[in-house]
């Protein structure tokens, strides 16, 4: 391990990336993946996911490399372990991975408040906390989640947030708050438009096909869902995506709703081409209120017509610009189906076109990356003439 994680010769302001992640490397490919993948590029990048317990007498840290320069770090820690004992051994691994493999001059980048607790000792040359969510209204959020958050709001430099409706949320929080909504690698979904070949899973499955891929949880609307499959039974609704935080007995059982389960990144074109409209029927509660759906934009990409309920993040920019359906019931939901399978193809493409011309991951990581530059120029410049 010491062999590969050679420090990187760079003309940044900083060296390394450690970042703090409640999201499993390995679990979907996402935001994370596509920000800290650019970042290895030029800069050792770390991810500390969050502790796995085990059978094992003394605390470790599971490391896996991912890519060049991209290392994945799970806290390996003895079951049983109470909570300030957790957070130490937290505290010291930490330390060790820092201290063992020199690292310097780095950014601290935080996808939760949680992981703040056991690493507000750093001392990076700029903290950024990449708010993707309002964690707070997600299924079983720690009852201390808020209070931690004011804590990294405190000590960080950046705040950026997943969407235009969160960051109204959390601008007057902080001095340096800046909206990335969810962006979109166009070549890769653009393949659907070339794919023929079906998958084997979905290619035995009649049309019309309306798909769905994304992480099945308390945030999809499955009395819809089940309304969509009643309403409708000679159309058939294909769900993409891993089962979390519900029951999966809780999942509408009908004929015409097939549940594929998680697929690899690389895969998620060929679904795509298989389909007819694409949806998004998303429950409208707390763990919706400030989501910016990724796979907006994915879906546009792709080729296929969108049917969406009203995501505020998704009815602007998606549903005013006239790309996306927007429904708010069931039997909207039908209509919108029934005119996105009639609408002319050419005239959305066209529109789509022009709409995610400037729209880039590449985009959004130059942006994030001359903030943080700035900010770690800085304070930099600041310490050398202390």
């Amino acid at each position: 391990m010491n062999e590969e994680m050679n420090s990187l010769n760079s003309d940044t302001t900083f060296s390394d990336l450690i970042c703090f992640s409640h999201l499993r490397w390995d679990f979907v490919y996402q935001r994370p993946q596509h920000l800290l993948s650019r970042f290895a590029k030029d800069h050792r990048v770390f991810v500390i996911e969050e502790p796995e317990f085990v059978d094992a007498a003394e605390a470790s840290l599971k490391t896996q490399k991912k890519a060049e320069n991209l290392f994945v770090l799970t806290p390996q820690l003895p079951h049983g372990m109470n909570s300030e004992n957790v957070e130490s051994t937290l505290r010291t691994l930490l330390d060790e991975i820092v201290g063992e493999q020199g690292i310097q001059d780095y950014v601290s980048w935080y996808y939760t408040p949680m992981m703040f607790a056991w690493s507000d000792h750093l001392e990076p040359v700029a903290t950024v906390y990449d708010c993707m969510d309002e964690l707070s209204g997600f299924k079983n959020a720690p009852p201390e989640l808020q209070v931690r958050e004011k804590d990294l709001f405190s000590a960080a430099n950046l705040v950026f947030t997943g969407g235009h409706s969160l960051y109204q949320a959390k601008r007057h929080q902080h001095s340096s708050v800046h909206p990335f909504p969810s962006s979109i690698d166009k070549e890769h979904f653009a393949q659907a438009h070339e794919i023929e070949e079906e998958m084997p899973d979905q290619k035995e499955i009649g049309s019309p096909r309306i798909g769905f891929i994304g992480v099945i949880d308390e945030r999809m609307d499955i009395e819809l869902l089940s309304s969509l499959a009643d309403l409708r039974p000679q159309w058939n609704f294909v769900m993409i995506g891993p089962v979390v935080k519900i029951d999966p007995s809780d999942l509408p059982a009908k004929e015409n709703i097939y549940y594929l389960g998680g697929k690899l990144y690389d895969e998620l074109p060929a679904y795509i081409a298989g389909w007819d409209v694409a949806m998004m029927p998303f429950a409208l509660n707390d763990s919706t209120k400030f989501i910016s759906p990724t796979k907006t934009p994915e879906y546009l990409a792709a080729g296929k017509p969108v049917v969406s309920t009203a995501i505020t993040d998704v009815v602007s920019p998606y549903g005013d610009e006239g790309l996306v359906y927007i429904a708010s019931t069931a039997n909207e939901f039908i209509t919108s189906i029934e005119m996105a399978l009639e609408d002319d193809a050419a005239e959305r493409h066209a529109r789509v076109e022009e709409f995610l011309r400037e729209m880039s991951w590449d985009n959004t990581f130059r942006e994030m990356k001359a903030l943080i530059d700035d900010v770690a120029a800085s304070r930099l410049a600041a310490a050398t003439s202390a």
